[in-house]
């Protein structure tokens, strides 16, 4: 479907655009925090192993929200197209069969042992892809938008409820950093996945369909 795939790689550019720019934004302060305030001299929760760079958060920060702007458009295209199409329904939402434990052990048992899928088979997205990706689009990207709201004074100026429910601004920003963690993870997986079934191959099919 030419808006999945149309909408799956600006996505993907944007990303790659939000990871850029955040590990400038990271650098500047390689901290994590958790509560209301945190900054040099104060406990802090996480001390990630990199060093201080002070400057590079002034001028990725821009191009950091221009890129989150990009990706929560997209997403909202992909997801209101998605619904239109069907796209959910017909390719992402698992059967009620293939929810049985027996079956889901037995896909991960698949890819723990490098197992090529018949072609096919690999024309559809198994269910444990299923499940993960719904829990990627309904569950780790809004995660992703709320905790990068809540870390704007802007923002929660006008709704504090998106920072004070997580516990703070630190709280948030500690948050966004596990989020954004658990979104590399999940490319890496991903990526692997497409390695399994053949990158090329599959790269050209979410290019020409």
């Amino acid at each position: 479907m030419a808006l999945v795939r149309i909408t799956h790689w600006i996505i993907v550019l944007s990303v790659l655009g939000l990871l850029v720019t955040g590990t400038g934004i990271l650098v500047s302060h390689p901290r994590l925090y958790w509560g209301e305030t945190g900054g040099v001299g104060t406990p802090s929760l996480i001390d990630l192993p990199i060093p201080f760079i002070i400057g590079p958060s002034v001028w990725n920060r821009p191009f950091h929200f221009l890129f989150a702007w990009v990706l929560v458009l997209t997403g909202l295209t992909y997801m209101v197209g998605s619904f239109i199409t069907q796209h959910f329904r017909k390719d992402l939402l698992p059967a009620k069969a293939d929810l049985r434990w027996n079956r889901i052990v037995g896909v991960v048992s698949d890819h723990l042992r490098w197992k090529r899928r018949e072609a096919d088979a690999a024309s559809t997205y198994n269910v444990v892809q299923r499940l993960t990706y719904l829990a990627v689009v309904f569950g780790l990207f809004p995660a992703i938008l709320w905790t990068g709201l809540a870390m704007s004074f802007g923002v929660t100026s006008v709704f504090p409820i998106l920072a004070t429910a997580l516990g703070g601004h630190q709280s948030a920003r500690t948050l966004h950093f596990a989020c954004v963690v658990l979104l590399l993870l999940f490319v890496i997986v991903h990526i692997l996945m497409l390695c399994l079934a053949g990158f090329w191959r599959s790269v050209r099919t979410m290019i020409t369909g």
